[in-house]
């Protein structure tokens, strides 16, 4: 089984940029396809990027297209999301979560299987 811990948190100024990053333990991280989504207080969780399991496919969210940017490396079980050009409106907590069983690239949070505890990210304006 998978366990994902997100960090790289933070309060940053709108315009400003942060580096998520999600660690993954067990030998199915390399395998899977890996996503991140943010949610705020009493909205529902929705979906920001997602990457499949070699790298060379992504997906995101309109509304961080060509601001944000989903890598992984799967030598360190680590997947990341590049955030630039940050506005208030991306103020959430970020949560990455895996999917252990398709290679789809999807934004349906219904298919991740396992999701970290989340990180905070809050812009300032």
């Amino acid at each position: 089984q998978v366990q994902l811990v997100e960090s790289g948190g933070g309060l940053v100024q709108a315009g400003g940029s942060l580096r998520l990053s999600c660690a993954a333990s067990g030998r199915t991280f390399s395998t899977s396809t890996m996503g991140w989504f943010r949610q705020d207080p009493g909205k529902e969780r929705v979906f920001v990027a997602a990457i499949n399991w070699s790298g060379g496919r992504t997906n995101y969210a309109d509304s961080v297209k060509g601001r944000f940017t989903v890598s992984r490396d799967n030598a360190k079980n680590t997947v990341y999301l590049q955030m630039s050009s940050l506005k208030p409106e991306d103020t959430a907590v970020y949560y990455c979560a895996a999917d252990l069983y398709t290679s789809l690239v999807t934004t349906n949070k219904g298919d991740y299987d396992v999701w970290g505890q989340g990180t905070q990210v809050t812009v300032s304006s």
